[in-house]
């Protein structure tokens, strides 16, 4: 394998460097290695081999179809990024014996390589930009080959979660939530994972490159949006301001005839359904968790109270 990476590389030699994580549930590792010539000193090769015991469950199947669509959103997607929603370059990819193998470009090496896991302001304002860029970039783009519903905890692939749910008015509106927000008529390509782990930071926090698109695809952007801001205890209109304020700046300076007034009205008052729909997700996924979150049992109470704009 070492010998392909190598020529993927453009490298005379390919040597193994150290392990940079595990992937989730055990189903492979990201690991950095050393290149003798080619196009960079080093690269990051995700390799995913799904463990012995994953024997073709609901959750295996979606993993292991998680890593077509990354596949995918590297061969057609990550070409039509630009530094305003930077993506790692693919120098490679491979399935073999049920194994895949990604060579993406090493973003530490490209000036990325700050992490955090609770971003100060001027991260978090980067991450929003980022994610305004990108999606006004593919705003309407069927998404091809990804995802046809981007997320990974979006209902159709949770409906076994409802009956853990202990709030029947979440049980309820779990349905008419997901509904709501696959008929707005405003769509792009999600991210589909954008915490703030999965972004890396230049050293002065002002500007980000993302990974991990395993779910990726076509959705209502307030889905990532809420997503990425869940849990946080400053105020999330100022944080959408941000995310618009950046949105209005790309979707002007492109040449598609876009209605921005029509679209931030949309896309603002779905932001609420979207917080919803990630509180059923939580309330599903993780029942002992969700009851020590009091602000989202706070804020599900305020939905269906009907408080919220």
């Amino acid at each position: 394998m070492l010998d392909w990476i190598a020529t993927v590389t453009g490298a005379r030699r390919a040597r193994r460097g150290r392990q940079l994580q595990s992937l989730w549930g055990g189903y492979g590792e990201l690991f950095r290695v050393e290149l003798d010539g080619g196009v960079a000193p080093t690269a990051v090769v995700k390799w995913v081999r799904p463990p012995a015991h994953a024997q073709a469950t609901v959750s295996d199947v979606r993993k292991r179809r998680s890593y077509d669509v990354e596949a995918a959103f590297y061969r057609d997607v990550a070409t039509r990024c630009d530094d305003t929603c930077r993506v790692a370059r693919l120098y490679g990819s491979r399935i073999d014996g049920g194994e895949w193998w990604f060579v993406l470009e090493d973003l530490d090496s490209a000036g990325f390589a700050m992490r955090h896991d609770d971003a100060d302001a001027t991260s978090l304002a980067a991450c929003l930009g980022w994610l305004a860029a990108f999606h006004a970039r593919f705003l309407g783009d069927a998404g091809e080959g990804l995802w046809p519903t981007g997320t990974y905890w979006h209902l159709a692939t949770r409906t076994d979660e409802l009956p853990a749910i202990a709030d029947p008015a979440l049980r309820e509106l779990a349905p008419i939530v997901d509904a709501r927000l696959a008929a707005a008529h405003h769509q792009t390509i999600l991210h589909g994972d954008p915490k703030e782990a999965n972004f890396c930071f230049a050293a002065d926090g002002g500007s980000v490159a993302a990974v991990d698109f395993q779910y990726a695809g076509r959705g209502c952007a307030m889905k990532d949006v809420a997503y990425l801001l869940y849990g946080r205890s400053d105020d999330d209109a100022a944080h959408l301001d941000t995310y618009f304020r950046e949105l209005r700046a790309t979707l002007a300076r492109s040449s598609g005839a876009v209605d921005l007034a029509a679209l931030e009205a949309e896309w603002r008052a779905l932001y609420p359904f979207a917080r919803l729909d990630f509180c059923r997700f939580l309330a599903g996924w993780r029942p002992a968790l969700w009851q020590r979150d009091r602000r989202g049992q706070e804020y599900v109470a305020r939905f269906t109270a009907g408080e919220l704009p």
